[in-house]
Protein backbone atom coordinates (compact mmCIF):
# COMPACT_ATOMS: atom_id res chain seq x y z
CA UNK A 1 0.00 0.00 0.00
CA UNK A 2 0.94 3.66 0.03
CA UNK A 3 2.32 5.70 2.92
CA UNK A 4 2.45 9.49 2.81
CA UNK A 5 3.50 12.22 5.17
CA UNK A 6 1.43 14.95 3.63
CA UNK A 7 2.98 18.08 2.24
CA UNK A 8 -0.10 19.98 1.14
CA UNK A 9 1.97 22.24 -1.11
CA UNK A 10 2.44 19.33 -3.50
CA UNK A 11 -0.18 18.41 -6.09
CA UNK A 12 -1.84 15.15 -5.08
CA UNK A 13 -5.06 15.75 -7.05
CA UNK A 14 -4.82 12.93 -9.59
CA UNK A 15 -3.48 10.51 -6.98
CA UNK A 16 -6.23 11.29 -4.46
CA UNK A 17 -8.99 10.95 -7.07
CA UNK A 18 -7.70 7.46 -7.79
CA UNK A 19 -7.52 6.55 -4.11
CA UNK A 20 -11.02 7.72 -3.06
CA UNK A 21 -12.91 6.02 -5.88
CA UNK A 22 -15.23 3.49 -4.22
CA UNK A 23 -13.79 4.41 -0.82
CA UNK A 24 -16.03 3.18 1.99
CA UNK A 25 -13.71 2.55 4.94
CA UNK A 26 -11.58 5.08 6.85
CA UNK A 27 -9.51 4.53 9.99
CA UNK A 28 -8.86 7.67 12.03
CA UNK A 29 -5.94 7.06 14.38
CA UNK A 30 -4.19 9.32 16.85
CA UNK A 31 -3.17 9.76 20.48
CA UNK A 32 -5.49 11.18 23.11
CA UNK A 33 -6.05 14.87 22.54
CA UNK A 34 -5.27 14.68 18.83
CA UNK A 35 -8.85 15.61 17.94
CA UNK A 36 -9.52 12.38 16.08
CA UNK A 37 -13.06 12.13 17.45
CA UNK A 38 -13.93 15.63 16.30
CA UNK A 39 -12.40 15.10 12.87
CA UNK A 40 -14.10 11.70 12.51
CA UNK A 41 -17.52 13.21 13.25
CA UNK A 42 -16.97 16.07 10.81
CA UNK A 43 -15.84 13.68 8.09
CA UNK A 44 -18.63 11.19 8.72
CA UNK A 45 -21.22 13.96 8.39
CA UNK A 46 -19.63 15.32 5.22
CA UNK A 47 -19.38 11.90 3.54
CA UNK A 48 -22.59 10.48 5.04
CA UNK A 49 -20.57 7.62 6.56
CA UNK A 50 -21.47 5.65 9.68
CA UNK A 51 -19.43 6.97 12.60
CA UNK A 52 -18.03 4.02 14.54
CA UNK A 53 -16.90 5.47 17.86
CA UNK A 54 -15.60 2.54 19.87
CA UNK A 55 -16.04 4.21 23.24
CA UNK A 56 -19.66 5.07 22.52
CA UNK A 57 -20.44 1.59 21.25
CA UNK A 58 -18.89 0.02 24.34
CA UNK A 59 -20.96 2.30 26.56
CA UNK A 60 -24.10 1.19 24.72
CA UNK A 61 -23.19 -2.46 25.20
CA UNK A 62 -22.41 -1.80 28.87
CA UNK A 63 -26.05 -0.74 29.37
CA UNK A 64 -27.35 -4.06 28.10
CA UNK A 65 -28.68 -6.56 30.63
CA UNK A 66 -26.57 -9.42 29.35
CA UNK A 67 -23.45 -11.32 30.36
CA UNK A 68 -21.46 -9.48 27.71
CA UNK A 69 -22.90 -6.14 28.78
CA UNK A 70 -22.05 -6.69 32.44
CA UNK A 71 -18.51 -7.76 31.61
CA UNK A 72 -17.97 -4.75 29.38
CA UNK A 73 -19.45 -2.38 31.98
CA UNK A 74 -17.08 -3.60 34.68
CA UNK A 75 -14.04 -2.90 32.52
CA UNK A 76 -15.30 0.39 31.06
CA UNK A 77 -16.20 1.77 34.50
CA UNK A 78 -12.65 1.06 35.68
CA UNK A 79 -10.98 2.54 32.62
CA UNK A 80 -9.52 -0.82 31.59
CA UNK A 81 -9.07 -1.64 27.90
CA UNK A 82 -10.94 -4.75 26.88
CA UNK A 83 -8.96 -7.82 25.95
CA UNK A 84 -9.05 -8.44 22.21
CA UNK A 85 -11.24 -11.53 22.46
CA UNK A 86 -14.01 -9.65 24.26
CA UNK A 87 -13.70 -6.48 22.23
CA UNK A 88 -13.83 -8.33 18.94
CA UNK A 89 -17.02 -10.11 19.99
CA UNK A 90 -18.61 -6.68 20.26
CA UNK A 91 -17.09 -5.54 16.96
CA UNK A 92 -18.20 -8.62 15.03
CA UNK A 93 -21.74 -8.40 16.36
CA UNK A 94 -22.18 -4.71 15.57
CA UNK A 95 -20.43 -4.74 12.19
CA UNK A 96 -22.62 -7.59 11.00
CA UNK A 97 -25.58 -5.19 11.07
CA UNK A 98 -23.93 -2.54 8.89
CA UNK A 99 -24.47 -2.86 5.14
CA UNK A 100 -21.21 -3.58 3.33
CA UNK A 101 -21.93 -0.69 0.97
CA UNK A 102 -22.31 1.78 3.83
CA UNK A 103 -19.25 3.91 4.37
CA UNK A 104 -17.72 3.63 7.84
CA UNK A 105 -15.24 5.79 9.74
CA UNK A 106 -13.55 3.98 12.64
CA UNK A 107 -12.51 5.99 15.69
CA UNK A 108 -10.94 4.20 18.65
CA UNK A 109 -10.19 0.93 16.90
CA UNK A 110 -7.86 -0.73 16.07
CA UNK A 111 -5.67 -0.09 19.11
CA UNK A 112 -3.66 -3.29 19.06
CA UNK A 113 -2.16 -5.39 16.31
CA UNK A 114 -4.53 -8.32 16.84
CA UNK A 115 -7.48 -5.97 16.56
CA UNK A 116 -6.14 -4.52 13.32
CA UNK A 117 -5.64 -7.93 11.74
CA UNK A 118 -9.09 -9.15 12.80
CA UNK A 119 -10.85 -5.97 11.71
CA UNK A 120 -9.29 -5.77 8.26
CA UNK A 121 -9.90 -9.47 7.60
CA UNK A 122 -13.53 -9.10 8.68
CA UNK A 123 -14.03 -6.04 6.48
CA UNK A 124 -12.37 -7.69 3.50
CA UNK A 125 -14.68 -10.68 3.92
CA UNK A 126 -17.57 -8.20 3.76
CA UNK A 127 -16.30 -7.22 0.33
CA UNK A 128 -14.67 -3.95 1.33
CA UNK A 129 -11.48 -3.23 -0.60
CA UNK A 130 -10.59 0.45 -0.39
CA UNK A 131 -9.09 1.44 2.97
CA UNK A 132 -7.62 4.79 3.99
CA UNK A 133 -5.91 5.56 7.30
CA UNK A 134 -5.65 9.13 8.56
CA UNK A 135 -3.10 9.37 11.36
CA UNK A 136 -3.44 12.59 13.35
CA UNK A 137 -0.04 13.02 14.92
CA UNK A 138 0.71 15.44 17.76
CA UNK A 139 3.66 15.76 20.17
CA UNK A 140 3.30 14.23 23.63
CA UNK A 141 3.57 17.71 25.16
CA UNK A 142 0.56 18.86 23.15
CA UNK A 143 -1.40 15.85 24.35
CA UNK A 144 -0.71 16.76 27.97
CA UNK A 145 -1.68 20.40 27.49
CA UNK A 146 -4.92 19.57 25.67
CA UNK A 147 -6.06 16.90 28.10
CA UNK A 148 -5.24 18.94 31.17
CA UNK A 149 -7.13 21.89 29.72
CA UNK A 150 -10.10 19.61 29.03
CA UNK A 151 -9.91 18.36 32.61
CA UNK A 152 -10.09 21.91 33.90
CA UNK A 153 -13.06 22.78 31.69
CA UNK A 154 -15.04 19.57 32.16
CA UNK A 155 -13.87 18.38 35.56
CA UNK A 156 -12.86 15.01 34.12
CA UNK A 157 -11.41 12.76 36.80
CA UNK A 158 -9.66 10.59 34.20
CA UNK A 159 -7.47 13.47 33.01
CA UNK A 160 -5.05 13.80 35.93
CA UNK A 161 -1.36 13.95 35.00
CA UNK A 162 -0.79 10.46 36.36
CA UNK A 163 -3.68 8.89 34.47
CA UNK A 164 -2.78 10.71 31.28
CA UNK A 165 0.74 9.28 31.54
CA UNK A 166 -0.64 5.76 32.01
CA UNK A 167 -2.87 6.10 28.95
CA UNK A 168 -0.04 7.52 26.84
CA UNK A 169 2.29 4.72 27.86
CA UNK A 170 -0.40 2.24 26.84
CA UNK A 171 -0.86 4.07 23.56
CA UNK A 172 2.81 4.04 22.61
CA UNK A 173 3.16 0.41 23.65
CA UNK A 174 0.08 -1.00 21.89
CA UNK A 175 -1.10 1.43 19.24
CA UNK A 176 2.05 2.55 17.45
CA UNK A 177 2.83 -0.98 16.18
CA UNK A 178 -0.64 -0.90 14.61
CA UNK A 179 0.48 2.02 12.47
CA UNK A 180 3.18 -0.08 10.81
CA UNK A 181 0.55 -2.67 9.93
CA UNK A 182 -1.85 -0.06 8.54
CA UNK A 183 0.96 1.45 6.47
CA UNK A 184 1.25 -1.90 4.71
CA UNK A 185 -2.44 -2.75 4.43
CA UNK A 186 -4.09 0.62 3.75
CA UNK A 187 -3.43 3.91 2.00
CA UNK A 188 -1.85 5.74 4.92
CA UNK A 189 -1.72 9.52 5.40
CA UNK A 190 0.03 11.22 8.32
CA UNK A 191 -1.58 14.54 9.24
CA UNK A 192 -0.32 17.20 11.64
CA UNK A 193 -3.03 17.36 14.30
CA UNK A 194 -1.48 20.24 16.25
CA UNK A 195 -3.36 22.91 14.31
CA UNK A 196 -6.86 24.21 15.08
CA UNK A 197 -9.93 22.06 14.45
CA UNK A 198 -10.80 24.13 11.38
CA UNK A 199 -7.28 23.93 9.95
CA UNK A 200 -7.01 20.15 10.45
CA UNK A 201 -10.47 19.73 8.91
CA UNK A 202 -9.40 21.72 5.86
CA UNK A 203 -6.21 19.67 5.51
CA UNK A 204 -8.15 16.40 5.74
CA UNK A 205 -10.52 17.67 3.05
CA UNK A 206 -7.58 18.49 0.79
CA UNK A 207 -6.04 15.07 1.38
CA UNK A 208 -9.26 13.34 0.38
CA UNK A 209 -10.06 15.73 -2.45
CA UNK A 210 -13.33 16.77 -0.81
CA UNK A 211 -15.16 19.96 -1.68
CA UNK A 212 -15.06 21.99 1.53
CA UNK A 213 -18.42 23.68 0.96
Amino acid sequence: MIYYTINLKNNYKSLIIQLIMNLNTIFLIGPQGSGKGTQARLLAKRLNFFYWEMGGILREVAKEDSELGKEVKKLVDNGILLEDELLLKVVESRLSHIDKNQGVIFDGIPRRLGQAEFLLNFLKNQGRKKFITLFLDIPKETTFKRLLLRAEKEGRADDTKEKIQVRLNQYYKDTLPVLNYLKKETNFFQVDGSFTIEEVDQNVNKILGINEK
